[in-house]
């Protein structure tokens, strides 16, 4: 990935937390828990399953910067949805998690030099290095990906209820 890529998508990343927002405020609160399948998640987790994901994507910039070379911690995000009971939690909590980790953590990428986006470590879970840019790729995309889910969400649960 070359400097203007990888600043496009740096700015995707900054812009995440508002494009969420945005696309929230377009959910009916009946809407919120309705869950298109049994597998499948609401809203609501959706945006419980962010704040997990944001916090770790966190510890992983930090960890690409620090420990070139580490190991990552994988998790079972379905796993992690189901036992920790992703209904039971706070969403305010989960967006303000959310918020910071975005904030926090775009702000400290944007100080790094060149050197470090050459940096991998391994993933438990992908093969080959985990780079600083595939990194960079997956976590641009992570919440316009959710926020495309949310609106199928809305969609079907529109159609549920006539």
């Amino acid at each position: 990935m070359d400097k203007n890529e990888r600043s496009e998508k740096l700015e995707l990343y900054r812009r995440g937390f508002s494009l969420l927002k945005a696309a929230l405020a377009e959910v009916p609160d009946e809407a919120m828990k309705f869950k298109p399948g049994p597998s499948d998640w609401s809203v609501y987790e959706i945006i419980i399953h962010i704040a997990d994901s944001e916090s770790n994507a966190a510890l992983r910039a930090r960890k690409l910067i620090v420990e070139p070379g580490g190991i990552l911690m994988g998790y079972d995000q379905a796993k992690w949805a189901d036992e920790l009971n992703y209904h039971e939690h706070n969403l305010e909590d989960a967006l303000e998690v959310t918020r910071l980790a975005r904030k926090t953590t775009y702000e400290l990428i944007k100080r790094q030099p060149e050197e470090v986006f050459t940096h991998a470590i391994i993933h438990p879970e992908m093969n080959g290095p985990y780079t600083f840019d595939r990194w960079i790729d997956i976590y641009s995309r992570h919440i316009p990906g959710h926020i495309e889910q949310i609106q199928n969400n809305v969609a079907l649960w529109k159609k549920s209820v006539g």
